[in-house]
């Protein structure tokens, strides 16, 4: 039986999660969760990447939110999302600043 549930995303936005069995562990993650999540990756972001505006603070946060939607909609299960998140914090860490930065240019935050 396929059942379909709306749910909130970190940007306010509602989704449709299908009641698919893969996707059962998406409806027991708090939005609470997934925000502090998100705060995370900014933290890791600001670390790496200058902001000296609150524009520059909006749009860092605009892309933690959009690389945290990508990767909470194609992960098979809350394991999986935490991995693959961590994996891409962990590389960013390793990376010099300098890399960090013109990444940020190109606009390369691919899961």
């Amino acid at each position: 039986m396929d059942t379909n549930n709306s749910e909130a995303t970190t940007s306010g936005e509602t989704t449709t999660v299908s009641g698919d069995q893969g996707e059962q562990w998406q409806l027991h993650l708090q939005l609470e969760s997934r925000q502090r999540i998100v705060t995370k990756i900014m933290d890791t972001l600001k670390r790496h990447l200058p902001v000296h505006s609150q524009e520059g603070l909006n749009e860092l946060r605009m892309v933690a939110v959009r690389f945290e939607e990508k990767i909470y909609a194609i992960a098979t299960n809350q394991s999986d999302y935490l991995r693959r998140i961590s994996l891409k914090m962990l590389s960013l860490e390793n990376q010099p600043r300098t890399v960090c930065i013109a990444a940020k240019r190109k606009r390369v935050m691919a899961p």
